[in-house]
């Protein structure tokens, strides 16, 4: 397993570990089997979405926003219950496939962290399975 940290510079941001996670895949000499990606935080995420367009990541977090979670009253005392539904929502991990060494991502699909309650100094795990 190999883990690198992200940190992040928002409450709420999207940031882009596509090649962080590639480098990792390629370095690990596995032609075909499965890339996990995981962050063991609470109040944060790992998606894979459009890379091409930024809008779409800004799109993500309007749309989260709209959810307007913020107003529900919560009874999670550290004020942080949004970002842990968004957590939730979103989830703490991805698979990847991965064939004759690269990642089987789409082409427009990116891999990013998700961070719900930042800024903060965070941690990825990346685990390459050996598909036989």
């Amino acid at each position: 397993m190999e883990t690198f940290s992200v940190r992040t510079r928002a409450g709420n941001e999207l940031i882009d570990i596509t090649a962080e996670v590639k480098s990792i895949t390629a370095n690990s000499g596995v032609q075909n089997g499965l890339c996990l990606v995981y962050t063991p935080h609470t109040t944060a995420a790992i998606t894979i979405n459009e890379n091409a367009d930024p809008d779409v990541q800004s799109d993500i977090l309007k749309g989260l926003a709209h959810l307007k979670l913020e107003s529900v009253h919560f009874d999670h005392g550290e004020g942080n219950s949004p970002a842990h539904l968004k957590s939730s929502l979103i989830g703490c991990s991805e698979t990847i496939i991965i064939e004759n060494g690269k990642l089987r991502l789409g082409a427009w699909q990116g891999i990013y962290f998700c961070e719900f309650d930042g800024p903060r100094n965070r941690k990825v795990h990346v685990q390459i399975l050996v598909s036989r």
